[in-house]
């Protein structure tokens, strides 16, 4: 990692401000070839981390622009290397020139996530806290953002080094016993790892029990907007989304397949998923649709059914209702409310659904689903006060997910091989499994094809 690396840190829009990040053992070198500042201060001499007012010229001394630059020496920078980052004009030209001039003095391209993925080998954070880079730039809601933001602050891979390290003193002593047959392990120390080894997997477990709730902050909550044909399901996501996303015409079936997008109701991140209408057809095509609909309903975890208001209840309409599976929440939406009204609302209180009576065509009503619905998740609004996870908690990547697994399943296996009262090497072998699958959640273990599909999710720049 001795070359030099740069990139726009900005995105390639304009914008008021825009900023190249530069990194690597030659960074003050080649700024200070293309960086005048106003106080005569070459870059080599700045203060770490103060802003220096100056001009940007490329070789010919041709002024590029003005700008503010600061530097920030390792090991105490982002990527734990010298870095210098040019706060200039957010013109796309104007921080292409910078680049291109860098380059001529030996600078390099930097690859997606090059600077955090140095920072993560250089020790400025753990592959939790690299994740929850990316995961904070994608966030979609508050919540997400604060659970990547604790993240980041290591919430997780400090849970991590503690197990870690417990495991670590425990295998020191099985170690002693193999080495030194003498030193047996007698019944009260059994009981006692046995106690230690199940109180680390518990605490590994109940951190997985936050995944579903965290995948669903990541991917939102998968919606399935039903009800028979023409009732405004595609007209409902045009709402919800406050754009045009789904045809809408009058002629029944013009949906023939599920469109898929994202939206904030309140906190709560919901993945709406417009499906085509539910009714008995001959129309081959229609039957596929009606099959992805049902099966958009099997893996659903909320159900909007969309009803029409100006018409009585009908039997296709009592025949969506019934295929939403019973575990799963559901509202009723009766749309149409700018029509007179002629469905009875007594047949859905019947059925102990709840309703909101609204207009997709004027906006009315809104405000009613959007509380209704969020009534449904108040764990996306509960604070830490009322028992909800703590910012950061929440285990929102699958790969994090997948290797705290194996280590609690590792540590269930060694407990029980206390039990049986087998040989130390034996509960040796499950030990070492769950400190490598713990290694792999914060990057102590990590083959490098893993590290470089991880960070080829970011973007260039970070």
């Amino acid at each position: 990692m001795s070359d030099t690396i740069a990139a726009a840190a900005t995105g390639g829009a304009v914008a008021a401000i825009g900023i190249i990040r530069v990194s690597g053992e030659n960074a003050l070198t080649a700024a200070d070839n293309i960086f005048r500042s106003k106080s005569g201060i070459k870059l080599k001499d700045a203060e770490n981390r103060r802003m220096y007012y100056g001009e940007l010229i490329d070789s010919s001394g041709t002024l590029i622009d003005l700008c503010l630059c600061v530097v920030s020496r390792e090991p105490e920078s982002y990527t734990g290397e010298d870095t210098v980052e040019f706060h200039c004009h957010g013109s796309p030209v104007v921080l292409s020139e910078v680049l291109r001039f860098l380059f001529e003095r030996g600078v390099r391209q930097a690859l997606p996530g090059e600077f955090t993925k140095r920072a993560f080998l250089n020790g400025r954070m753990d592959l939790t806290q690299a994740e929850a880079v990316i995961d904070l730039i994608e966030s979609e809601s508050p919540v997400a953002a604060h659970n990547a933001a604790g993240q980041l602050r290591g919430s997780v891979g400090v849970k991590m080094d503690c197990a870690y390290n417990r495991l670590i003193d425990i295998m020191s002593h099985f170690h002693v016993v193999i080495d030194y047959p003498d030193e047996d392990i007698d019944d009260f120390k059994a009981l006692d790892y046995m106690d230690e080894l199940r109180d680390i997997e518990g605490e590994l477990r109940r951190m997985l029990d936050t995944h579903d709730r965290g995948r669903i902050l990541r991917e939102g909550v998968p919606t399935a907007i039903i009800g028979r044909p023409n009732t405004g399901k595609s007209s409902l996501l045009n709402a919800l989304l406050g754009y045009d996303r789904a045809i809408v015409t009058e002629i029944a079936g013009t949906t023939r397949d599920t469109i898929e997008e994202k939206v904030l109701i309140g906190n709560v991140p919901l993945r709406l998923i417009d499906t085509a209408g539910l009714r008995k057809t001959n129309d081959a095509i229609e039957k596929l649709g009606v099959e992805k609909t049902l099966d958009a309903l099997s893996g659903a975890g909320l159900v909007i059914a969309v009803l029409d208001g100006s018409e009585p209840l009908k039997h296709e309409d009592y025949d969506a209702l019934r295929s939403i599976p019973p575990d799963v929440p559901r509202i009723a939406v009766v749309n149409k409310s700018d029509l007179p009204a002629a469905l009875d609302i007594n047949e859905l209180d019947a059925l102990e659904i709840k309703s909101c009576n609204i207009s997709a065509l004027s906006g009315e009503g809104f405000n009613c689903l959007d509380a209704e619905i969020q009534k449904m998740f108040p764990e996306f609004t509960a604070s830490s006060a009322t028992g909800a996870p703590l910012p950061g908690e929440l285990i929102t990547n699958i790969r994090q997910a997948e290797a705290i697994s194996r280590a609690a399943e590792s540590l269930k296996l060694a407990a029980l091989a206390l039990t049986a009262k087998v040989t130390p090497d034996a509960v040796l072998t499950d030990i070492e499994a769950a400190l490598t699958a713990i290694g792999e959640v914060t990057g102590r273990i990590m083959s490098e094809s893993i590290i470089s599909r991880i960070f080829e999710r970011f973007c260039v720049g970070k």
